[in-house]
């Protein structure tokens, strides 16, 4: 694992990065695949925003400053799976989408009100035991079918549905 720690930004540094230049983010769609490889179940995390809201989300975090974006995609899914979910980060680090989002709202589908961020978006399977940490308060799974109803999809702010609903086309599963 590539030392990070030199890569951490103050909460006064972050604020003022984060208003002057896009910021890189990776985002993990965690999976749970059979056999074939078909998608039968999607992990959300349920998260309470800094203003009390909950939320469902996706594992999403920055890439520090001299850190592969390997090493992101698995710190991040470590932070948020727990130390024995057994991610399977693809060979190929080619995002299935590049997701851009932007403090205006109605620019791109994804909005994040604190800064203009550009994430690269994996699906990644997980084989093992998941157990949500840090500020989240649980991972539970959908099916794909259950992941993109109306009622799901409304508890996702900012475009993760809009991201979730890609990754499921690009997965190839039939909703």
């Amino acid at each position: 694992m590539t030392e990070t720690t030199p890569g951490w930004l103050s909460s006064d540094e972050l604020e003022m990065t984060r208003a002057r230049m896009p910021i890189l983010y990776v985002e993990a769609v965690p999976v749970r695949v059979d056999d074939s490889g078909e998608v039968t179940s999607v992990g959300l995390l349920l998260r309470i925003g800094p203003d009390g809201t909950v939320s469902r989300t996706l594992v999403s975090g920055r890439v520090l400053h001299h850190e592969r974006v390997r090493d992101a995609l698995l710190r991040h899914l470590e932070k948020d799976l727990g130390p024995v979910a057994l991610p399977r980060v693809p060979a190929s680090l080619q995002p299935f989408t590049v997701a851009e989002y932007f403090p205006t709202q109605g620019i791109t589908a994804y909005h994040d009100p604190r800064q203009h961020a550009v994430s690269l978006a994996y699906i990644v399977p997980v084989t093992g035991d998941c157990r949500p940490r840090q500020d989240a308060l649980d991972l539970v799974w959908f099916s794909p079918q259950e992941a993109v109803s109306e009622a799901v999809q409304s508890e996702m702010p900012g475009g993760h549905g809009v991201l979730l609903k890609q990754a499921l086309a690009h997965a190839g599963c039939v909703i």
